[in-house]
């Protein structure tokens, strides 16, 4: 007697989209359907001006700089620290960057003073933390008081004027029709994604934050590697500074105001735990968007900026409450 085959049953249109649900991470998921549901709301709200070109470049063009500084701080926030001096570490480097000084010895010197400027404020607060044992808020904080302050002291809080024309020509172009500042975002966004899910340091940097103490018995020198993640954050700073001198043609001590509220907020809305130990630098810049789409949405329907503020501090506390409640299910289950 043959065997009759039974022909395998043929998945319907549900059931695809149920897998397809189960085997995608339900954050990522969300956080594009936010963005999907604010870009709606933007077109609705003013259909004559959200999807043009001219404004979804500026979307990008502001997201670009505020993106790299969270680039920085995913890696600090995973590593179990937080760094409260973003800003005005883009405000030095963008200051000292821009100096008469400065900037008569050309492009190069100007760009590698700004890497130097925020890779050392950086790597000052790693060693606070890490060999000072200083608690990271107060050791940011400090240095957030004292790069704000230095900053307004080397410029005589006035906006000092990049005057070198190949400056401009090589940040404020176009490439394939790109401006440089999102390529520049790209590709900081892209190396910082390798570097915390394909490499070494990364793994290094989850362990840190989850488990100092295991990490140092696994024979990872919790110390150094706590210093360079701070130096990394400081380099993305100086990143940003560039690419917002670019923008503005100028550096001013008033540069990166409340970056530090803006990236920290991008970082913890994008699934990076708060206490550490794990980090989602696709989430991050998920997290950008959000926040930069959303200005933008305030801005075209004429919001006042503390009404972006408040919005932006609910947006926190609600995303670390849904934090918490993960943490809750996962340790039940």
């Amino acid at each position: 007697m043959s065997e009759q085959t039974v022909p395998a049953a043929v998945p319907t249109v549900p059931s695809r989209l149920g897998r397809w649900w189960a085997r995608a991470d339900v954050r990522l998921t969300s956080l594009v359907l936010v963005l999907v549901a604010l870009c709606v709301v933007g077109h609705l709200t003013r259909p004559d001006a959200f999807l043009t070109e001219g404004n979804i470049s500026t979307v990008l063009r502001l997201a670009a700089a505020i993106g790299v500084v969270s680039v920085g701080m995913t890696f600090v926030i995973t590593a179990g620290g937080i760094d409260l001096s973003v800003g005005s570490i883009v405000a030095l480097s963008s200051v000292w960057m821009t100096t008469w000084a400065t900037q008569s010895y050309g492009v190069g010197v100007m760009v590698l003073c700004a890497l130097l400027v925020g890779a050392g404020c950086g790597l000052v607060n790693g060693l606070l933390v890490a060999y000072g044992s200083v608690v990271p808020f107060i050791a940011t904080l400090a240095m957030m008081a004292s790069a704000r302050g230095l900053a307004e002291r080397i410029s005589g809080r006035q906006t000092q004027v990049v005057t070198d024309p190949a400056f401009g020509a090589v940040f404020r172009g176009d490439l394939l029709g790109v401006p440089v500042l999102i390529w520049i975002f790209a590709v900081v966004f892209a190396a910082g994604w390798v570097l915390l899910n394909r490499t070494t340091f990364g793994r290094r940097t989850l362990a840190v934050g989850g488990n100092p103490e295991a990490a140092r018995l696994a024979g990872i020198n919790v110390r150094r590697h706590t210093a360079l993640v701070y130096a990394l954050a400081g380099l993305c700073c100086a990143i940003a500074a560039i690419m917002v001198v670019a923008r503005t043609t100028s550096g001013a001590s008033t540069n990166g105001l409340f970056y530090e509220l803006d990236a920290i907020a991008a970082v913890v809305i994008g699934g990076t735990l708060l206490s550490g130990g794990r980090g989602s630098m696709t989430g991050t810049l998920l997290g950008v968007l959000i926040f930069t789409t959303l200005s933008n949405v305030f801005t075209l329907n004429n919001f006042e900026t503390d009404i972006q503020n408040i919005a932006k501090g609910a947006i926190i506390v609600l995303a670390v409450l849904v934090q918490a409640r993960f943490r809750r299910r996962a340790r039940a289950v």
